[in-house]
């Protein structure tokens, strides 16, 4: 008697201890708790099989931080950790409670949603904007609002492609890659035609070596303007790819490619060719750009050569040394620069180059590295900028950056200039000089003539936009 009543209970107690350390004892990231990416995958594919056999509805959603490797160096390893650890919160409250959450990489989280009876794609799309506004509202850190955009692809299983869980997670993994190539903060649902459309970014990698040495890939130019006088300062050079076939490419598209294959110094000797020529063609059209920034990666950095390169190029040109503005990402500067790195800076400096320093406080460059390298004028990172007409943190940070650049007596640009807020407000603080699609988009060559006269006649009739004083 005793032993037909134990058995059952035996058999159910085994059965309760073969479930609990599933759902107890996943494996789970250290920092955010959430499952990792092995349990996540088998989530995939009992969820996959789920479907199959119920004729239910599920969908994958993988959610990557825009720009997230930048936040370290932004703002130091503590503060990445906690951004990283309030996204997956705020993921985990977008949700459901059965639905399960993973951390997958450093920056990217997914979602795996546990099997309903309906399930179309105006929900996807709507339980997408819900973790993106989750994610995007400010993150206080010590008294400062940090805010971060988020990219998400999502693929519903009964659209996924194949007949397996991989095939379907994959959907999604195309579907977030399809995103992040339209921009930050942007959503997008899978498609079979996204599948060709990455078959071809494949292609571009063997046709990079042509495109650099046919012209296809040349600078275009972003100008640049005085908050004081409104008139123009420069033009930043910065690279497109005019392909034949797939249109105009920003640098997210191919500069990975090219630094995979190591032709970042002959890209570098292209834009500052292309940049020297923009110079002569607007001074013979008789309009004042004063000068032109061009980006130096750290592989030209390390050229022994470059120094006089830059030189001969110069006199090739006959441009003075000061119409060239050296831009030099910070990070350059606080990952301690070799010898050669040094010495190439200093030695630019001394010829005449202006050099500016890019993204200021991305990097955490020291005083003593920027008056070292004798930097002329540092630029101001979009991340500091970004709603400053609205907020007063943003709006404290740009001006202890503007403080410390007038005691060092150096010029400041603010990057990333959107509004006629920002802009009356950096103008306001005493920036310098901005840039952003605020004031123009970057454009061609042959665009820039009539930019430039477009923008003259507005400044006959517009307000000006003058700093405080007193």
């Amino acid at each position: 008697m005793f032993a037909s009543l134990a058995l059952p209970l035996m058999f159910a107690f085994a059965g309760a201890l073969g479930k609990w350390p599933a759902e107890t004892f996943r494996r789970r990231d250290h920092l955010t708790g959430l499952v990792l990416r092995d349990e996540f995958v088998r989530t995939v594919e009992e969820t996959y099989t789920d479907t199959h056999s119920t004729g239910l509805k599920s969908a994958n959603f993988l959610i990557e931080i825009d720009e997230f490797k930048d936040l370290s160096n932004r703002f130091g390893q503590s503060t990445y950790d906690l951004v990283m650890q309030r996204s997956g919160e705020r993921v985990l409250s977008a949700v459901r409670d059965q639905d399960t959450i993973a951390r997958l990489d450093d920056g990217t989280f997914a979602v795996c949603l546990s099997p309903v009876p309906q399930l179309d794609l105006e929900l996807c799309i709507q339980l997408a904007g819900r973790i993106q506004s989750a994610i995007e509202d400010p993150i206080s850190v010590e008294g400062t609002s940090i805010y971060v955009s988020c990219s998400i692809g999502f693929c519903q299983q009964s659209r996924a492609p194949g007949s397996n869980a991989k095939e379907w997670l994959d959907a999604a993994k195309v579907a977030l890659l399809e995103a992040k190539a339209c921009g930050p903060s942007t959503i997008r649902a899978f498609s079979p035609d996204m599948q060709k459309r990455t078959a071809l970014d494949n292609d571009l990698r063997s046709e990079l070596i042509n495109a650099l040495e046919n012209g296809q890939i040349q600078p275009w130019y972003q100008p640049q303007i005085s908050t004081d006088t409104g008139l123009v300062t420069g033009f930043e050079a910065l690279a497109r790819w005019t392909h034949p076939v797939r249109g105009v490419l920003t640098p997210d598209k191919f500069l990975p490619m090219i630094e995979d294959v190591g032709l970042l110094e002959r890209l570098g000797q292209v834009m500052l060719y292309h940049a020297l020529t923009a110079l002569k063609a607007w001074d013979g059209a008789g309009v004042d750009v004063p000068r032109v920034g061009v980006n130096f990666a750290s592989d030209e950095l390390r050229n022994p050569e470059l120094v006089e390169k830059i030189r001969w190029e110069l006199d090739r040109f006959d441009l003075t040394p000061d119409r060239l503005s050296v831009e030099i990402l910070e990070t350059v500067f606080s990952n301690t620069p070799d010898d050669i790195i040094t010495r190439n800076v200093a030695g630019l400096g001394a010829l005449g180059c202006r050099i500016d320093l890019d993204d200021f406080g991305t990097g955490h460059a020291s005083i003593a590295s920027i008056r070292r390298f004798a930097i002329t004028r540092i630029k101001i990172d979009r991340s500091f900028v970004m709603k400053a007409d609205r907020d007063p943190e943003q709006q404290r940070l740009i001006g202890a950056i503007l403080t410390m650049a007038e005691r060092l007596e150096l010029e400041t640009l603010a990057e990333g200039v959107e509004t006629v807020g920002e802009h009356a407000l950096l103008a306001q603080l005493g920036c310098d000089h901005v840039q952003g699609f605020g004031i123009g988009k970057p454009m061609p060559f042959d665009q820039t003539l009539d930019w430039i006269a477009a923008h003259q006649a507005k400044l006959q009739d517009a307000p000006r936009i003058g700093r405080e004083t007193g």
